[in-house]
This record gives C-alpha cells, sequence and structure tokens, in this order.
C-alpha cells in the first residue's frame, strides 16, 4: 500500500487521544513458513506509521502508539499491509493497554500466577468465546485444566503443563471457528509492562 494511503487511513478516522496497543500474532515462529524476524515486525509497524514500536520475545508480540483507529482497523491493517509489504498471510489479535490491564486484574487464578505463571495461559480471541465453553468440553473431555471464560478471553491453569494437554484438541472438536492465539502469563506481564507509558 502506498505511503499517502495509510496516511489517509490514520488521519481519515474519528479523532482520539492517542492510544497504546499490543499485537499478537497467530502462528509466528512456531514452524512452517510462518518465519518473521522481530526486526522485519518493527520495521512493518513503523513503515505503517506506527510510534513507539517495541517486540517482546521472538514470537509476534508488537506494542505500539497509535491514535485515531480502533482494534477491528488496526487488525485490519496490520492484516492488509503484511500481505502487500512483506508478502505474509498471518492473524493479528489486538488489545488496548486498558484491555491488558484489565485482563490481568481480573485473573480468577491468582495462586496459579504467583506459583507457575508458565503454566497459566490467556486464549485471545477475536471475538467472545462462548460463556458455556467449559461445561461444553467437560460433556466429553476430562482433563486436569481449570478453564474461566471472560468475553474474548480464556484464561486456563494447565497443573500438568501444555505438553501432553489434549485441551487443544478438544476444543477444536467444538469447531468454534474465529480466530485466536495464547499466550503464556510470563508473557501477559511482560506486554502489561510495556504497554505503561
Amino acid at each position: 500500500m502506498p505511503a499517502e494511503k495509510t496516511d489517509l487511513i490514520l488521519i481519515g478516522t474519528r479523532e482520539k487521544a492517542m492510544s497504546r496497543w499490543a499485537a499478537l500474532l497467530r502462528g509466528v515462529n512456531v514452524g512452517g513458513d510462518t518465519a518473521l524476524p522481530m526486526a522485519q515486525l518493527r520495521q512493518l509497524l513503523k513503515d505503517i506509521g506506527f510510534r513507539n514500536v517495541r517486540t517482546l520475545l521472538t514470537f509476534g508480540n508488537a506494542v505500539f502508539d497509535v491514535d485515531g483507529l480502533e482494534a477491528p482497523a488496526i487488525e485490519a491493517l496490520l492484516e492488509q499491509e503484511a500481505a502487500e509489504r512483506i508478502e505474509l498471510s498471518m492473524d493479528f489479535l489486538v488489545r488496548s493497554d486498558d484491555d491488558i490491564a484489565a485482563l490481568v486484574s481480573a485473573n480468577p487464578f491468582p495462586d496459579v500466577a504467583g506459583a507457575r505463571p508458565d503454566q497459566l495461559v490467556v486464549a485471545f480471541g477475536r471475538g467472545a468465546a462462548p460463556a458455556d465453553l467449559p461445561q461444553r468440553l467437560a460433556a466429553f473431555y476430562d482433563g486436569s485444566e481449570r478453564i474461566v471464560v471472560r468475553g474474548r478471553e480464556m484464561y486456563i491453569d494447565f497443573p500438568d503443563g501444555q505438553g501432553r494437554s489434549k485441551l487443544w484438541s478438544a476444543v477444536a472438536k467444538l469447531k468454534l471457528g474465529g480466530i485466536g492465539t495464547a499466550r503464556n502469563w510470563n508473557t501477559v506481564l511482560k506486554l502489561h509492562a510495556a504497554l505503561q507509558r
């Protein structure tokens, strides 16, 4: 997309105070053909016109400032620009600094967050997860995980770790559709810290 078209998108939307955002990429650098160096991701975000860009870890986490856009518009812009500028088709899920702060505060498993944060996972969805998801899973899945759904996020305690868990396969059987990605609590806290001004 030419620079002038991007500028029109950023300027031509309803004015709003500058916001800090987190972008979570789905399935990046976990095998297959979705390799994306974080330096390339940072450059993409800067080229689009985002400011104060920073990436975290190697699995597609970035924070940045942009004004005048809401999450759905940012997601669409990122996906379009990634396809056009670096020829990668990938899904972006975007959350504001307030969104991340709220989900940290709403954590239903503070004991797990303190004792074994690598086994507490937040699954981020583009749309709201079904509130009755845990009950629907319990009808045919008897794993040790504990699940709490809150809006677009699902908090999951993996007491035996994710390595041998069959939870994701069970969730896939429900054929919920939609786009989602997951981060462990350590990463969520890193995102939360990076989003603070």
